[in-house]
């Protein structure tokens, strides 16, 4: 089993080119089920969870081709509708198969999926939605039966909660429903408004972007198309993040900063100089000790709950104390612990997290829990006195394109060791 191997104490410094964002591109490739010619996504990160779900859709029949950052897909040769747990065990965004399956082709089989272990998120208000357009679901032996007589049916959807997955599933299924679609209480993140432009460059018909009502007026068939996964906003903050608990300078390019504003805010509250161009940000620390800042996770455009651990590293080394409140994931704190065995000093009383910040962490052997945790330990191990070892990094290969050679590029002393 791989794991990291990592000298602190560097100050990082340079470039680090963003890839395609994980979070926008599985939904993007999920939606190449719809159209009935085929269809081009370049600026697609190689990443463990895309090689999973481009595996997932070849085993539909799906003429699948992966070179280089540009997946082609070609419908015409789909022979089954079956996604089977082998799959999607291992990741939570193989159910967003579900809804275009259903739409395309009326009928769907998909086991129920497995993922990080961050806490509940169930596809109950996927199947909900569904149900409203008209689909017939049964969930038998763990797996999601789901058929319709024909096309499935335009309808009102309020979610309970918001939800992004469900949010993607609903709006890839209403845009071949036969009439109107209202989504109601939407997610807002900006991988939702990739999909939705990415429909609508298939010929989808939506309105009500970047708001929580999304108008879907449903089409008979859908075109192929080329498009670009949009930036990673959370790879960008967490390179970032290594220049503000290292002291250094760091410039991200090939991203947005218009994504991230509620991080960026925080950035510059820590006492870094950050400035901002069209397709790029840089964060300079100017070799200061950060400031510790406090938030509350929250959906959209609030600040995002997959950055908390990264600026919780941060806030362990920095000056004073700040609260981390964690409203989106009840078990979301896991890399706690990990921390506190570098000599962090964190209290945590139900959703909340109260880090003190110490002047020094030190080196000691710690685990990767999930994604965004394994990036938080890499940030403290950068910052830390000594060779830190961290274990199960397997999480953060899910993630993260090339992490060990873009943290070189900026004079991170890091490699990757087997055991």
């Amino acid at each position: 089993m791989d794991k990291f191997l990592i000298q602190g104490g560097t100050k990082l410094e340079g470039e680090v080119r963003i890839s395609g964002a994980k979070n926008a591109a599985l939904p993007l490739l999920a939606a190449m089920i719809l159209p009935e010619t085929p269809t081009k996504l370049t600026n697609v990160p190689h990443l463990k969870d895309v090689n999973t779900l481009v595996q997932l859709i070849g085993g539909l029949g799906i003429t699948m081709t992966y070179e280089g950052d540009t997946v082609t897909a070609d419908t015409s040769t789909l022979d089954n509708q079956f996604a089977p747990y082998e799959l999607v065990k291992t990741m939570r965004a193989s159910i967003l198969v579900l809804g275009p399956l259903v739409a395309r082709y009326g009928s769907a089989k998909v086991s129920l999926p497995g993922g990080c272990a961050i806490g509940s998120r169930p596809v109950d208000q996927h199947l909900k939605a569904l149900e409203a357009l008209g689909a017939e679901i049964e969930v038998e032996a763990g797996y999601v039966h789901a058929k319709v007589d024909g096309r499935l049916k335009g309808g009102e959807v309020v979610f309970d909660m918001v939800t992004v997955g469900g949010t993607e599933n609903i709006l890839m299924a209403a845009a071949l429903a036969e009439g109107v679609t209202t989504i109601r209480n939407a997610a807002r993140e900006p991988e939702i408004t990739d999909l939705a432009k990415m429909l609508i460059a298939m010929g989808a018909k939506i309105e009500g972007l970047d708001t929580d009502t999304l108008v879907v007026t449903g089409v008979e068939k859908l075109h192929g198309c080329e498009y670009a996964v949009v930036a990673d906003r959370i790879e960008t903050g967490s390179y970032l993040a290594a220049a503000a608990i290292t002291g250094g300078r760091v410039k991200t390019t090939h991203t947005d900063p218009t994504l991230m504003e509620s991080v960026l805010e925080k950035f510059e509250e820590m006492g870094a100089e950050v400035t901002r161009g069209d397709d790029w940000i840089e964060l300079d620390m100017m070799g200061k000790r950060p400031k510790a800042v406090s938030f509350q996770t929250l959906p959209h455009p609030d600040f995002p709950t997959d950055m908390q651990a990264q600026i919780m590293a941060v806030n362990a080394i920095g000056r004073g104390f700040a609260t981390i409140s964690e409203t989106i994931f009840e078990n979301r704190f896991m890399h706690v612990p990990e921390l506190s065995r570098m000599g962090a000093n964190i209290q945590v009383e139900g959703n909340d997290a109260v880090v003190t910040g110490v002047e020094k962490l030190s080196a000691a052997p710690v685990m990767a829990t999930d994604l965004r945790a394994s990036f938080s330990l890499v940030l403290a191990a950068l910052a830390a006195d000594g060779e830190t070892l961290i274990d199960r990094i397997y999480h953060i290969d899910r993630g993260y394109e090339d992490v060990e050679a873009k943290l070189q590029g900026i004079g991170a002393q890091i490699k990757r060791v087997s055991s």
